[in-house]
């Protein structure tokens, strides 16, 4: 028997409470709507994400149908064991993804509905990611990399912005990917320029200010657009 079953049924015997039994799938999607604040606040609290939270309940609700309900003697214990499980796997997984990743979390564009809690969750990952990149790569590097993987820019309008050859504007991504794959840092971050390279690309993910990404990025690599050498 699943242990989530165990444990909520003894916790009901023990306590002596009696709860109401969901075998019905109807009253199961009563008892977890009414349970669903709740259930979100948990899984919240673990990850510090609302999306994330958002998709751990759902979860739960569908481990919910697969669960055999009329063993259930305490529906909202098992519910709230389920979600904190759930919930530190998923904080455990995405730690792992982050950690793994070669390539470091850059800016999306904004949700209008996402709470200061999750704006702020991505500015903090626009922060470090940059700290990353500036720590890790060539000024080029940076500029081929942000460019290609974080906005789509396609190589020959890179090659044309840092007066590159098509195929140096390729082996500048390539490049920087081994690079934040090999996870050496080698440099320095000056903390002017970490503000500004920070701003820029707020700036470009959420009001969709490109022209100024792209005048940081070619004057972070000491040049201007049709002026650098290769």
């Amino acid at each position: 028997m699943d242990t989530y079953l165990m444990e909520t049924r003894d916790s009901s015997v023990a306590s002596g409470a009696a709860a109401p039994l969901i075998d019905d799938l109807e009253d199961a999607a009563s008892l977890f709507l009414q349970d669903r604040p709740a259930l979100l606040k948990i899984a919240y609290r673990i990850l510090g994400n609302a999306s994330e939270a958002e998709d751990v309940v759902q979860e739960v609700w569908l481990r919910l149908q697969r669960t055999d309900r009329a063993v259930v003697h305490s529906p909202s214990a098992l519910l709230r064991t389920i979600t904190v499980r759930m919930a530190i796997n998923a904080g455990q997984s995405a730690r792992r993804r982050r950690e793994c990743s070669a390539t470091p979390w850059l800016p999306e564009s904004p949700d209008p509905e996402s709470t200061p809690e999750a704006v702020a969750e991505r500015q903090d990952a626009v922060e470090r990611a940059s700290v990353l990149m500036l720590e890790t790569l060539t000024p080029r590097q940076r500029a081929a990399f942000v460019l290609r993987e974080g906005f789509g820019y396609p190589y020959d309008q890179i090659a044309g912005l840092l007066c590159l050859s098509v195929v140096n504007a390729r082996q500048q991504v390539a490049r920087a990917q081994q690079r934040l794959g090999a996870g050496r840092r080698r440099q320095p971050v000056d903390s002017v320029t970490h503000r500004r390279f920070v701003q820029a690309l707020l700036a470009a993910a959420q009001a969709g200010d490109l022209n100024r990404l792209e005048r940081f990025l070619v004057s972070d690599t000491g040049g201007r657009p049709g002026s650098l050498s290769t």
